[in-house]
């Protein structure tokens, strides 16, 4: 059955790997890509699919609700894939109105533009992806299961939970299909180098400091981006509407342990000598409100739905690292320019 499926932030990390999975994987959808294209999104990541007769960009603004209804009027839109989103948490700190404006208002606006133009038809649904950060920081032990309480501590994740909060009560006031996912930190192609595994890469390749907050023992689960953009295929198809899945890699690692790992990997593929990687290792100050702990339980779309991760974390690194050494060019684009400016700003006298 054909739909007409938006998905949002389709020039961004996660999103240009889903746009690719669905172009390729349902000739009979037409999906139409929005984005923004600020900093992080970037039509160099969609390429290999722009001339796909079942694929269109569409370069627009979720904060802009006029723009929504028509698009949807226009577009006959079916159904919402939402990942469009301020996504880093240094930079809610430093500017949280604009997380606010784009990852609240701009998520009620989609949900309105789709009130109006899905009425109370059948054959819907509003898909929002969101963060395990929602559920705020755990100890040394436990996990984010779906129903656990939301407890965000940084701008970042206080938008995100918000904006889950107006999509469940789209659901419950309006009768709006929806289904949730809560996913950990992702990794692979495609990346902005402002996240952790690309910033060290691109750092180790030009043999900078490679800033470790605090004494990098916080703890994060890691998932291949690849296996989020199937989890969503497979909610998307099969998940249930009203619930809420917790996306996970069952793949905790200390960020310090981590780093060691990819200067390790990074020496052996640059054919450097052993450890010289390593001791670009510089500890800067702490992030203000820096979580200690994420880690998903993520039995319930194993268990209900049959997704579960493909690829062990040091494989997936490896693949990573290989991208990027193979794209310097994408690379070079991306980290010219305002990215420059934004990484002396913060990274600078810490």
């Amino acid at each position: 059955m054909g739909k007409n499926i938006l998905i949002t932030g389709g020039a961004g990390f996660i999103g240009s790997h889903l746009v690719k999975l669905f172009v390729e994987k349902y000739p009979d959808y037409k999906i139409y890509n929005l984005d923004a294209l600020t900093y992080a999104g970037n039509l160099e990541s969609i390429q290999s699919i722009e001339k796909a007769q079942n694929y269109e960009f569409v370069h627009g603004d979720i904060t802009d609700l006029d723009f929504l209804v028509n698009l949807f009027a226009e577009k006959q839109i079916s159904d919402v894939i939402h990942l469009a989103a301020e996504s880093h948490v240094d930079r809610s700190i430093s500017d949280p109105l604009i997380f606010i404006k784009t990852n609240v208002l701009g998520t009620a606006n989609l949900l309105q533009a789709a009130k109006q133009s899905w009425g109370k038809d059948e054959g819907h649904l509003f898909y929002h992806v969101s963060t395990d950060e929602v559920y705020g920081s755990l100890g040394e032990d436990g996990f984010f299961y779906e129903d656990t309480a939301y407890d965000p501590r940084s701008p970042y994740s206080a938008s995100k939970a918000s904006s889950d909060h107006f999509v469940r009560a789209f659901h419950h006031t309006y009768n709006i299909p929806v289904v949730i996912s809560n996913c950990s930190n992702n990794y692979g192609p495609y990346q902005f180098p402002e996240k952790l595994i690309p910033l060290f890469i691109n750092n180790i390749l030009e043999k900078k400091p490679l800033p470790v907050y605090g004494a990098g023992v916080n703890v994060r689960d890691w998932l291949y981006v690849v296996d989020h953009a199937r989890a969503i295929d497979t909610i998307f198809h099969k998940g249930k509407v009203g619930e809420t899945y917790n996306i996970g890699g069952h793949n905790e690692w200390k960020n310090i342990d981590l780093i060691k790992v990819l200067c390790k990997l990074m020496d052996e593929k640059l054919d450097r000598e052993k450890g010289s990687s390593e001791q670009l290792i510089t500890y800067v100050t702490d992030r203000a409100g820096h979580d200690m702990r994420y880690a998903i339980d993520a039995t319930k779309v194993k268990e209900d739905l049959g997704w579960e991760p493909s690829l062990q974390f040091e494989e997936g690194l490896s693949l990573t690292i290989d991208w990027y050494l193979n794209n310097k060019g994408w690379l070079d684009h991306i980290t010219s320019g305002a990215y420059q400016k934004y990484y002396e700003e913060m990274y600078q006298d810490r």
